[in-house]
């Protein structure tokens, strides 16, 4: 069974740019490899950006990049049309790992070609801010779509399926994302270069996008009576305006410093005095899983995604509203045993809950299934 993949990842293993959908790929895909199913991933170039050849493997997969427009959106239409061409008029696979309903307008012509195909719908991508009209427009689109066409459909959470099989009438997969990190070193350089202490400052990394809520942390932070910092790790290739706007600050205690690779980032989870998710929409967060996996405190919005995986085991603020976001951030300063006992809980409780392993052989048996293989 060979396996090809593409969708909202941007590359194996992730760079500059890169989201939870990039933290998912890395994660599945050389598991699926371990197991002995050739897999494909098809990765981006963007204008300003090269790719060495030497890089054309990683961890047992194959990559092919493929480049792509900048615009928002479009960028995604573009790449996953040439990979689609790609797969049907190379052969490169018997069943198609799409990710996001989005591409599901690609099935179309993957199934007509006599490709199996499977989707993942990660949150109600419609509802994101980010997107213009004729985004969201697509989105619903995109919907129908996604519940007919593909062999399987896979959700992270079991919210957005409840929406979809209300909705259409039809039974879907659920599978969630791992969360087991591998325990970071001892190191201190990334926090030395940044002028960073230990447990000295909140945390907040991901895409600079409406939908993270990072323009209500900023502002909860900068009405905050506190000596730590804020480091907002991330970003984008292309800056869009609101990216720019969250930068624009005065505030000394922000620290913005672009995008942290690999061990890095879990370094500085594992450090921080708290984890912020500030996140209007979400599917099943990666973040949240790493970071609590990690067993560092969290402070997150209240959306069901969020306290479907945290429980009890977090300090939560009303979604979407910054004195709220303030109040929790206040709190967290004045009860640093109550961070302390919720990352302990946490840790082990996601653990036992959301495993990569298992969820490596749900993707496999799901895929095994639609190619009738037994």
């Amino acid at each position: 069974m060979r396996v090809a993949a593409f969708g909202g990842f941007r590359d194996i293993p992730p760079r500059a740019g890169g989201a939870g959908s990039d933290k998912f790929a890395v994660e599945l895909y050389p598991r699926i490899v371990e197991r002995g199913y050739p897999l494909l991933a098809y990765t981006r170039i963007y204008p300003n950006e090269t790719i060495a050849e030497k890089n054309l493997v990683y961890a047992g997969i194959t990559l092919k990049p493929f480049k792509t427009v900048s615009k928002a959106g479009f960028d995604s239409l573009l790449h996953s049309c040439k990979c689609t061409w790609d797969v049907i008029f190379h052969n490169t696979a018997d069943v198609v790992h799409l990710h996001s309903g989005a591409n599901s307008l690609w099935a179309i012509f993957l199934r007509l070609a006599g490709k199996k195909v499977v989707v993942s719908q990660f949150a109600m991508d419609w509802k994101r801010d980010k997107w213009p009209w004729y985004g969201k427009l697509y989105y619903l689109f995109s919907n129908y779509l996604t519940a007919h066409i593909p062999n399987a459909v896979v959700f992270d959470n079991v919210f957005t399926k409840e929406y979809y099989e209300k909705k259409y009438k039809k039974t879907y997969d659920f599978i969630p994302y791992g969360s087991e990190v591998p325990e970071p070193s001892d190191s201190t350089a990334i926090l030395d270069k940044l002028g960073l202490k230990k447990g000295e400052y909140f945390l907040f990394v991901g895409r600079f996008i409406p939908d993270k809520g990072l323009h209500l942390l900023k502002e909860a932070f900068e009405g905050l009576d506190t000596d730590k910092k804020l480091v907002m790790v991330g970003g984008s290739p292309n800056p869009s305006d609101y990216e720019l706007k969250i930068k624009d600050t005065k505030d000394s205690r922000i620290i913005l410093p672009g995008y942290v690779y690999g061990e890095d980032t879990n370094i500085l989870m594992k450090n921080a005095y708290a984890y912020v998710q500030p996140s209007l929409i979400e599917g099943l967060s990666p973040v949240i899983l790493t970071v609590m996996g990690l067993g560092a405190p969290l402070i997150c919005s209240d959306i069901q995604e969020n306290t479907f995986i945290t429980k009890e085991n977090a300090i939560t603020f009303e979604s979407g509203n910054a004195m709220s976001l303030r109040e929790s951030l206040r709190k967290a300063l004045d009860q640093p045993e109550l961070l302390r006992k919720n990352a302990s809980d946490g840790q082990k409780d996601v653990r036992e809950r959301f495993n990569w392993s298992k969820i490596t052989d749900q993707y496999i048996d799901v895929m095994k299934r639609v190619c009738k293989i037994h």
